[in-house]
């Protein structure tokens, strides 16, 4: 089997193992975050990182989100990262780095879509200032 294969094939193990030890109702709320995430990020990937889902594009990760007892988190996104693009993301609770959706009142698709977006956006910033210097 070409490694390519290998390597995708042991991707979608390791997101099948990680989904399966969530409860139901984190995997659950956790599938339309995916979703929304994989609409705006067509051409990511979908892996392990961190022991959390993780995705990359373009050779770089982009995002990544995870399943808690209580709550769906998307990473790094922080209420000033929201702000700096433009993206009210309401009430929902915010640390360094993580935004937090209850299992009860999660996001609508196009606000996750939105910050997927801008954080590919400002991957690719960072990576043209990288080449330019």
């Amino acid at each position: 089997m070409p490694a390519a294969k290998t390597t995708a094939a042991a991707a979608r193990d390791g997101v099948r193992a990680y989904l399966a030890k969530l409860p139901a109702a984190t995997r659950r709320a956790l599938q339309p975050i995916r979703s929304a995430i994989r609409a705006a990020l067509p051409d990511a990937t979908e892996g392990i990182s961190y022991s959390i889902l993780g995705y990359r594009q373009e050779g770089r990760q982009i995002v990544w989100c995870a399943g808690w007892k209580a709550h769906v988190s998307l990473y790094p996104v922080s209420e000033a990262f929201a702000r700096a693009h433009g993206i009210d993301i309401g009430d929902y609770e915010t640390s360094k780095g993580t935004i937090k959706f209850p299992l009860t009142d999660l996001p609508a698709p196009v606000l996750v879509k939105r910050l997927a977006k801008a954080r590919l956006a400002e991957v690719r910033r960072a990576a043209a200032l990288r080449a330019r210097s």
